[in-house]
């Protein structure tokens, strides 16, 4: 009997592909669309109405079962209401990290086991390899290094990585585009979605403005020596490392250096100002057990930023990292993930610089 494997299709061409690189590799394919928000007449992110028709065209080409699941109860209050919480307590979180952690690889992975599959597999451009001298599973880098995702991928443990595929783990995304056309799949060409899925227009603080409470209370606006220096709209409308829209003229550029949450402050600074050798990170995550003592790891303080040498101190379930050089605008809110070479380690959530 062909094992029978899960694909996460979202719309898109990546788990398009994969769905249909799965069925023809004899595998027993079933597609799963998770319904997450409610876009009413707008033009949604992924998993929309357009979406799901692309899903489920894709899967009727291809000849296997779709189904749409609803999670949209679950997507608020795991994904949606910590994006909110987040802003509302100064960090600048990532949904997507918690939407794989939560969505994806704990409540569609435990459904897929449910209905019987072996295995569930998404899109991700990531690797995941069993090594036979350790028994344990590893996540790696993808091939693709401009659309490598390991980063969002942090969060995953062996009893995940044991259930999971990644078909697309050692492709290149022309590579992948490729086959979809080979196999004459009508998403072929499809654009890809950027930013946060259920923020339709692209305006994040347009999204919070219903949700916030605190978070969008005016405060004051300070340079690193506590001067007043203006008022600022709420710390929700502020992210570290911001330069546009401070609301007041000093000469020569200033940031955004520091969030003070429990003052309500704004904390601005000149470029110098943002450059911090040290890091806390606290919810940490590991791939396989968890390191002893001090490491040396490359780190990543953000998706689009280069790894850096640092090295990893853990105690009481926090991490202290010491870069070896200065690193620019580390964001409380942000995750940092620890690698050595392309392997993925595991990570955190950035607490604060220090």
């Amino acid at each position: 009997m062909n094992k029978k494997i899960v694909v996460a299709m979202s719309g898109g061409v990546d788990s398009g592909t994969t769905a249909a690189l799965l069925k023809s590799r004899g595998y027993d394919v079933v597609g799963v669309t998770m319904q997450l928000w409610d876009y009413g007449e707008a033009e949604g992110g992924c998993c929309s109405a357009d979406e799901v028709c692309d899903a489920r065209k894709v899967a009727y080409d291809i000849g296997i079962p779709h189904y749409v699941v609803n999670y949209m109860e679950q997507f608020k209050k795991y994904i949606v209401s910590d994006f909110v919480s987040k802003y509302e307590e100064g960090f600048t979180p990532i949904p997507c990290v918690l939407c794989n952690q939560f969505m994806k690889f704990n409540f569609l992975l435990k459904r897929s086991l449910e209905l019987g599959a072996d295995k569930l597999a998404t899109g991700h451009y990531a690797i995941i390899n069993f090594n036979d001298k350790t028994g344990e599973y590893e996540l790696k880098k993808s091939t693709d290094s401009n659309k490598d995702q390991s980063y969002f991928l942090f969060t995953l443990t062996q009893k995940e990585l044991s259930r999971l595929e990644f078909p697309l783990g050692d492709k290149t995304k022309p590579v992948v585009r490729d086959i979809a056309r080979d196999m004459n799949l009508k998403i072929a060409e499809k654009a890809e979605s950027m930013g946060v899925c259920f923020i339709t227009g692209g305006n994040y603080r347009e999204f919070l403005e219903p949700y916030l409470k605190r978070g969008k209370e005016k405060g004051e606006m300070i340079d690193t020596e506590g001067n007043l220096v203006g008022e600022h709209n709420g710390i929700s409308s502020y992210t570290v490392g911001q330069r546009r829209g401070l609301g007041f003229a000093n000469g020569e550029p200033m940031y955004v250096v520091s969030l003070d949450n429990t003052a309500n402050k704004v904390i601005v600074g000149r470029e110098k100002d943002l450059y911090m050798k040290s890091l806390l990170a606290e919810n940490l995550s590991w791939t396989s057990k968890e390191p002893d003592g001090e490491i040396e790891v490359n780190a990543k303080i953000r998706y689009r930023s280069p790894e850096q040498k640092a090295l990893l101190t853990l105690k009481d379930g926090k991490a202290v990292v010491h870069f070896d050089e200065p690193q620019k605008a580390i964001t409380p809110g942000q995750a940092v993930v620890f690698y050595q070479k392309d392997k993925v380690l595991g990570g955190g959530w950035i607490k604060e610089a220090l």
